[in-house]
């Protein structure tokens, strides 16, 4: 395979951006795709920016040059903007809409963008996909499946150099049998959320 496809996947600590980059990895050794993954996290905590990229194809590194992303998928918006360095006119900037709140600003330090300043700045780079994944995951059946949620999000963008079935087969082997089903629904849905828009 020579074409190369490039993801950074942003988030914060505990919202399963470096398992979801993972994930990615296997499912590409599962379809015999080239992959390289890597990861920066900021905070080894909860709330810590995290940082992975996932390139697949013909490449021979994880490092990413700025402006070659060819999907941004963020679990919180704030980290997205933080990332926009990646991305394109082209690139498909999927993100959560749910902002995770620092505690810089829970203590009255910082301040928090309003969500709507953030989408508008975000749209000015790329084009831009919405997915309230808390709401799809608590309707799934569990929050913590916010990353599976996201990742079905990616599966329907139409970059995968694979079927959205290779990706959600690789999530559920590595599940005890009674998580398999809530995080199906979650992948499901998180596909249907990115073909409605």
């Amino acid at each position: 395979m020579s074409k190369k496809i490039s993801i950074v996947l942003t988030g914060v600590g505990g919202q399963g951006v470096i398992t979801a980059a993972n994930i990615l990895g296997k499912a590409a050794v599962r379809a015999q795709v080239g992959v390289f993954v890597s990861e920066i996290h900021g905070m080894a905590q909860r709330g810590g920016a995290v940082v992975c990229t996932v390139r697949m194809g013909d490449v021979s590194s994880p490092l990413l040059p700025s402006g070659t992303a060819d999907v941004l998928l963020s679990t919180e918006p704030v980290e997205a903007l933080r990332n926009i360095g990646y991305v394109h006119k082209k690139t498909k900037i999927i993100t959560d809409i749910n902002p995770v709140i620092p505690f810089t600003v829970a203590v009255g330090g910082e301040q928090y963008p309003q969500t709507e300043a953030l989408f508008k700045e975000l749209s000015a780079h790329a084009q831009v996909f919405k997915v309230d994944a808390l709401k799809i995951a608590k309707e799934a059946g569990a929050v913590i499946t916010k990353n599976t949620v996201m990742l079905g999000a990616l599966a329907a963008a139409g970059v995968l150099p694979f079927s959205p079935d290779v990706l959600l087969d690789t999530i559920l082997e590595g599940l005890p049998d009674k998580y398999k089903d809530v995080n199906r629904k979650a992948f499901q849905a998180g596909m249907k959320a990115l073909r409605n828009k």
